[in-house]
């Protein structure tokens, strides 16, 4: 009797030193596919991402006066908003998130592979590419210039890479519901798929010797796609190998630099001219 209980206490024991904290399952639920949720939040990023039939939403919390504010969008939303006093507006936010009264939990956006949105389909598109670019604010700007500038697509890494967040949505101004965010396992190895495509491949670098605005005039017939690197260490010696050509901004002075989202759009403006 006593060694039946002992093997009945060991085993009680080891179930509960085997039981996963509730993190390690959701991270173990995220690589093998299940996508894992994130919270939009503010007005702006949330009307958008009510507005968008292809995203998934799980949960809306609203203040009464954010509900009033939406309430031209939430008929069609698909999903019942819980009302909340401001007060108690309990969602796994940063502290210092402007969230206005409103917050979303959403999949992330699954825009498709690099081929399938990046087909030239008998046009002279233009796609930007990411090297190691982490930070959220400027994913997020870079993506609202490539809406406006109409880029087919923003490309970045799976890893290394600022990924979908709330923070991004707020900063992109709900151009995240609209423009291709297609996130890669390999930069070179995409940007050779590109080339493959037909792409002409220019990395904006300090180094070139080469005028962007110049190389864009004389890049009308054909698909580009433009490399942008991190701040500080810029693109990477594997990136650049892969690019056709290295090109910089002219700066009106003998010195010059750019945060990499106005390097962005100085160059989405001058390739959409073209």
């Amino acid at each position: 009797m006593r060694n039946r209980r002992k093997v009945r206490k060991g085993a009680v024991l080891a179930s509960r030193k085997s039981k996963k904290p509730t993190w390690v399952v959701e991270k173990e639920r995220t690589r093998s596919g299940q996508a894992e949720t994130l919270w939009l939040f503010g007005l702006h990023a949330v009307r958008d991402a009510l507005r968008n039939p292809a995203r998934v939403k799980k949960r809306l919390v609203l203040t009464k006066n954010a509900a009033d504010r939406l309430s031209d969008v939430l008929p069609e939303a698909g999903i019942e908003p819980e009302i909340v006093e401001t007060r108690n507006f309990n969602v796994p936010l940063d502290a210092q998130s402007v969230h206005q009264g409103a917050a979303l939990e959403v999949l992330p956006l699954n825009w498709g592979s690099l081929s399938e949105v990046c087909a030239p389909r008998g046009g002279n598109p233009v796609v930007l590419l990411l090297d190691r670019v982490t930070d959220p604010h400027n994913v997020g700007a870079i993506l609202r210039s490539a809406e406006v500038f109409g880029a087919r697509a923003v490309i970045a890494t799976q890893r290394n890479s600022a990924p979908e967040t709330g923070a991004l949505a707020k900063t992109a101004s709900g151009a995240l519901e609209r423009q291709p965010y297609v996130r890669i396992q390999n930069l070179s190895t995409g940007m050779r798929v590109l080339r493959e495509m037909g792409y002409y491949i220019i990395g904006l670098d300090g180094t070139g010797e080469a005028d962007l605005v110049e190389e864009l005039a004389k890049s009308v017939h054909i698909p580009l796609a433009l490399v942008l690197g991190a701040e500080g260490p810029g693109l990477r010696k594997l990136t650049k190998d892969t690019c056709d050509l290295l090109a910089k901004i002219r700066f009106a002075g003998d010195f010059g630099s750019l945060n990499v989202s106005n390097a962005a759009a100085v160059a989405l403006f001058a390739a959409s001219q073209r």
